[in-house]
């Protein structure tokens, strides 16, 4: 299987982590990988995306121009991403902040309102964690087991403690596309 993903939002939402947790989990269960960012003019505030490559078979190239899933965090990142999805792709939007919507009818869309379910868990900094889950859930990707084991390598000494939190937020962004809550449309 292969998936080729472009994850966009703004610096300090959580884009370069969810990037690094995919391929670490990826490394994890033995799978090619590739991990590639981009930043904009600046790291925290600006825009910022991350291609990630999780595949059964050696990888060519990290670039990717047409990625079959985008997980987009900001209005502006919506607006770039949502046209490169290929068709029969995945668009994962954080409705919480995005107030876009795709027309595109040859996608299936996924909103996930990450940020008030990351309230609710008390801590606004795994909002990209419940995107990561509803992702996770919807592609099996890569296990949640793995990520969470690789939680251990992207969060510092001083940030574990947030493990806990990232775990529940995972399983919250899972039981979204599981429990059918969330808008999902290809024709």
């Amino acid at each position: 299987m292969l998936h080729e993903i472009i994850i966009a939002g703004f610096g300090g939402q959580g884009v370069m982590s969810m990037g690094q947790l995919l391929a670490y989990a990826g490394m994890v269960e033995e799978k090619h990988v590739s991990w590639l960012p981009s930043y904009g003019p600046e790291q925290r505030g600006g825009t910022a995306n991350v291609s990630v490559i999780v595949s059964d078979e050696p990888i060519g190239s990290p670039v990717i121009q047409d990625p079959t899933v985008a997980i987009v965090l900001n209005n502006p990142s919506f607006q770039k991403f949502e046209p490169k999805v290929r068709p029969g792709g995945v668009l994962i939007v954080n409705k919480s902040i995005i107030d876009l919507k795709s027309s595109r009818d040859d996608i299936t869309i996924i909103e996930v309102p990450a940020t008030e379910i990351a309230s609710e868990i008390g801590s606004s900094r795994v909002a990209s964690s419940v995107i990561l889950g509803a992702f996770l859930q919807y592609s099996n990707a890569v296990s949640q087991e793995a990520v969470i084991e690789s939680l251990k390598k992207v969060l510092s000494e001083r940030k574990q403690y947030l493990i806990p939190a990232n775990e529940e937020a995972l399983n919250k962004g899972a039981a979204l596309v599981t429990n059918g809550n969330v808008k999902k449309s290809v024709s």
